[in-house]
């Protein structure tokens, strides 16, 4: 059972709760597509903290919590005293008091595990510098449409920068059973504590993890390949250096001749055409895409309506 606890990072998660989000999502995106009254979270209302600027994360959580009956409250660092000095653990006590729940989109993970720390409601990981696991979730349910229920013995080839997504697609890939190489520079490799809890937790699944440097060896037969900006929110200063190391990391169509038949391409968005990826692997993989980014909307739902919710 969810319900009440915080979701930080997938790691936390056992493979049972993995299922219940995605089995939910599912479940809870056929009730929205045939107008299904679903009203989980009536009365009840997230308070959405902004410290990194989004479209996709407001935009689904707000209207995820209008569809489930709720509302929500979007706060940034203008309209909350943390912007001038509040400490994060005296502004989640008091926002325990009014809040049903928290959903927190920042940038040192620490913020997000001392809010969690000090907050009486359940508070959900919209993202921090070192995970976004509500995307990876979405990602997997993404995946399922695709390629079946059962996600164990699929390879999922990750490239480009070690950042955010990598370490959290560790940690997807190992719950989910899947066969996960990330293939990324050298001195650009996803976290290393984050890596280790990642083989730990494949052993639990006969899953796999697996970091290259060569893009064509993690590539190699896969069944779904990932990739994601090559300079991240905050590292803007880095970007033209960050095209040059990152060049050879592309995924273009020469990229995708090593991989399986039946790949797909996924991208959490927003993407850099040109860059991470060529306008005609995105073009051609458009449907997954943004398939990928309205299950925000569907696996977000899920998520705050087993934490917030009362569900058997």
């Amino acid at each position: 059972m969810l319900q009440g606890k915080d979701l930080l990072s997938i790691h936390d998660l056992s493979v049972d709760e993995v299922d219940e989000i995605l089995e939910l999502a599912s479940e809870l995106k056929v009730m929205q597509k045939t107008g299904m009254e679903h009203h989980i979270l009536e009365g009840k209302t997230l308070g959405m903290i902004f410290e990194k600027s989004s479209t996709r994360t407001r935009v689904s959580f707000e209207t995820g919590m209008y569809q489930l009956g709720g509302q929500a409250l979007f706060l940034s660092n203008r309209d909350l005293q943390l912007g001038r000095g509040e400490p994060i653990k005296d502004t989640a006590r008091v926002l325990s008091r009014y809040l049903d729940g928290i959903m927190i989109r920042t940038y040192g993970h620490d913020r997000v595990v001392e809010l969690a720390k000090y907050a009486d409601i359940p508070v959900i990981n919209a993202l921090t510098d070192l995970l976004h696991p509500c995307q990876v979730l979405t990602d997997l349910l993404t995946i399922r449409e695709y390629k079946g229920k059962n996600l164990k013995g699929l390879k999922m080839a990750y490239v480009g920068d070690g950042n955010n997504m990598t370490n959290s697609y560790m940690y997807g890939g190992a719950k989910a059973g899947m066969e996960f190489v990330a293939a990324t520079p050298e001195d650009y490799k996803p976290d290393a504590e984050v890596t280790k809890n990642a083989i730990e937790d494949a052993k639990a699944t006969g899953a796999s993890i697996k970091l290259v440097t060569d893009p064509a060896e993690a590539v190699k037969d896969a069944d779904i390949v990932v990739t994601d900006t090559w300079a991240s929110m905050g590292q803007e200063s880095e970007h033209e250096e960050r095209k040059k190391i990152f060049a050879p990391y592309q995924v273009n169509k020469e990229l995708l001749s090593h991989a399986d038949k039946r790949v797909i391409v996924m991208h959490c968005l927003p993407a850099y055409r040109g860059e991470e990826i060529t306008e005609d692997v995105f073009e051609h993989f458009a449907p997954v895409i943004f398939d990928e980014a309205e299950n925000r909307l569907h696996t977000q739902k899920a998520i705050m309506a087993l934490l917030m919710g009362d569900i058997d």
